[in-house]
């Protein structure tokens, strides 16, 4: 089993969710976090005052799911998220030992 991180800009949220209902995915976690790669921030101008924006927001999209899927989903991220533009997002695959569903006890790909 793979852990699938994507760190996505915040307006593509809707559209990954419904791509990831086309192909039959019904789990995920999102959550909103800050930070900065090449993007490296930016100024902004708040009531005639100018500041610096060291992080910026973004989505974390969190997916844990079976081998053989993680391409496809790999694929459909890139697919619905890509603007072509710097900050487009990175994604992280990681492995996962064990998945547990607390409510039933199951394990594994059962629990996913």
């Amino acid at each position: 089993m793979k852990k699938i991180e994507a760190i996505i800009k915040p307006f593509k949220l809707d559209e990954l969710k419904e791509a990831f209902s086309s192909i039959g995915l019904h789990g995920m976690t999102v959550s909103e976090v800050k930070g900065f790669g090449r993007q490296k921030g930016h100024t902004e101008i708040y009531r005639g005052a100018e500041y610096v924006v060291d992080f910026i927001p973004k989505i974390k999209v969190e997916i844990v799911t079976t081998d053989d899927q993680v391409n496809t989903i790999i694929d459909k991220i890139i697919s619905c998220v890509k603007t072509g533009n710097i900050g487009d997002g990175k994604i992280f695959v990681l492995p996962v030992e064990t998945v547990c569903r607390i409510r039933t006890g199951e394990r594994d790909t059962e629990a996913i």
